[in-house]
């Protein structure tokens, strides 16, 4: 018999997993597309551009979420989408801090090191801790089909 490192009822089912990426990816489209397009031809400064695109990224992650990914867990009112703007403040946090760490801290402060920081290492973090976040305090376990397995 194969044991696996993370099974049993809590283990994410290769749907849930291919769903949450699906999502990312898209959510991610959209935060770079309205990005380009704010500081483009709208004209807004950086940090605004940012903040909004975070936030329309945010409300498309968590609505191809409770739409797709985790549809047959039940969630009502503020709380879900207040819990995963969070979970994502916190995932955009540790990439913040990878970039500190390697260009303040490190040194390596090239184009080059800043994006493998921040966008390599910083992302694959922060999405580990966005997948943990989000199927454990915004889509709890109750109602989730699918296992490492499955």
């Amino acid at each position: 018999m194969t044991t696996r490192a993370w099974s049993g009822p809590t283990a994410p089912g290769r749907r849930e997993l291919l769903g949450f990426a699906t999502v990312g990816l898209l959510a991610y489209a959209v935060d770079l597309a309205l990005f380009t397009y704010l500081r483009g031809p709208a004209g807004l400064g950086p940090l605004t551009a940012k903040a909004l695109s975070f936030v329309a990224a945010c409300s498309v992650a968590y609505a191809g979420n409770a739409l797709g990914t985790y549809r047959t867990t039940r969630v009502r009112g503020l709380r879900p989408f207040a819990a995963f703007f969070a979970v994502n403040l916190a995932g955009a946090a540790v990439q913040l801090l990878c970039l500190a760490v390697s260009h303040y801290g490190l040194g390596l402060t090239s184009q080059r090191a800043d994006t493998v920081s921040g966008a390599v290492i910083g992302m694959a973090l922060a999405t580990i801790l966005r997948f943990w976040g989000t199927r454990t305090w915004v889509f709890r376990a109750e109602g989730r089909v699918g296992s490492w397995t499955g």
